[in-house]
């Protein structure tokens, strides 16, 4: 009698032990362990990050980082990294923690425009991707993907159109340059490209002329009637006459891509560089800016008209003065440099 006793109590004292046991560990794995008073936080891992990273990334995360490392360990987890952009959600338990880091890389919408060179536009998506500037610019300078796509270094930069896209944090620079390959082939449709041939340019000339029309006007409303002056001047065959082309020839040549140029003035005009549309005739070998897509439209679009000519209007500023004629040019043109001159600009 004694002894069944004895193993009574030994039972339930079993029973409560593995209760307790089986509390402990269901509060560990289901219970929730966020930290944060937000709706949703996001944890980053890297490609070559250890557990011991991704352990010191989470914890500022976490109400218990001890409980997170068993239930990582128990699940695999610790031997199995996954990198990525993961959105770790409040109120989330160890086991959503974990099955969320393994396996819901979630992507991130990336934006932008208005690059003067590659090197910018690699700088530009090294803040907003894993990958860094300089394995973003290899790959989007390497020769051989270059030829193979039909662009040289000059046009490298006609490739990437402006916008915002959706991608997975770690993309690698090599699948980034890739995938945009892929958006400028979906940019570049049929009817696109049926207009670019009407006007007897590649996608590539349009997105240059496109380049020299937005450094032109800020104004969209007159994108089309400025690209409809260089259209009518290359179908004339008369130089475009392009400012903003003097100044990315002068930047260009002196490898100085924070000089500020206020005001070309004649002696710039004589800058030797293929880039200098006062010394050469049709279109620049490449971009001398990333233009919006609002721009390569109003080229695709342009303004049909008889205008050859057109200087900053005193009168409005931001918009244009046109001309038909040189003479009428001329007056136009004296009349900026008067008031230009009263500002005192000379550079």
């Amino acid at each position: 009698m004694y002894i069944k006793k004895i193993l009574l109590i030994i039972a339930i004292v079993g029973i409560v032990v593995c209760g307790i046991f089986a509390y402990t560990v269901y509060g560990a794995i289901f219970s929730p362990n966020t930290a944060f008073d937000n709706d949703e936080a996001y944890l980053f891992v890297a490609s070559d990050a250890t557990f011991d990273d991704v352990k010191n990334d989470i914890a500022p995360l976490l109400e218990d980082v001890d409980a997170f490392v068993s239930v990582a360990n128990r699940k695999g987890y610790t031997q199995n990294i996954k990198s990525g952009r993961f959105v770790i959600k409040k109120g989330m338990s160890n086991n959503d923690i974990i099955n969320t880091i393994r396996i819901s890389n979630t992507p991130v919408k990336i934006a932008f425009n208005n690059q003067e060179r590659v090197e910018n536009l690699a700088g530009r998506i090294a803040t907003q991707i894993e990958t860094d500037s300089l394995s973003l610019l290899l790959a989007m300078k390497d020769p051989n993907f270059l030829k193979a796509n039909g662009f040289t270094d000059q046009t490298a930069l006609t490739m990437y159109i402006p916008n915002s896209y959706e991608l997975f944090w770690n993309t690698s620079a090599d699948d980034f340059r890739d995938r945009m390959l892929k958006e400028h082939k979906r940019f570049w449709n049929d009817t696109r490209k049926a207009k670019a041939k009407l006007l007897k340019l590649t996608p590539q000339e349009v997105y240059t002329v496109a380049s020299i029309v937005q450094k032109e006007t800020a104004k969209v409303e007159e994108r089309p009637r400025v690209a409809g002056v260089y259209l009518n001047r290359l179908k004339k065959g008369i130089k475009l006459d392009a400012d903003p082309t003097i100044i990315y020839a002068m930047k260009n040549k002196a490898n100085d891509w924070d000089m500020v140029v206020k005001r070309v003035l004649y002696k710039d005009l004589e800058t030797d560089s293929p880039y200098n549309t006062y010394r050469n005739a049709g279109v620049p070998p490449g971009p001398i800016f990333m233009p919006d897509i609002s721009s390569i439209d109003a080229v695709l679009n342009a303004e049909k008209h008889g205008y050859y000519y057109f200087v900053a209007d005193v009168e409005r500023f931001g918009y244009h003065k046109f001309a038909k004629t040189l003479s009428q040019h001329n007056a136009n043109s004296a009349a900026y440099k008067r008031w230009i001159s009263r500002q005192g600009v000379r550079r």
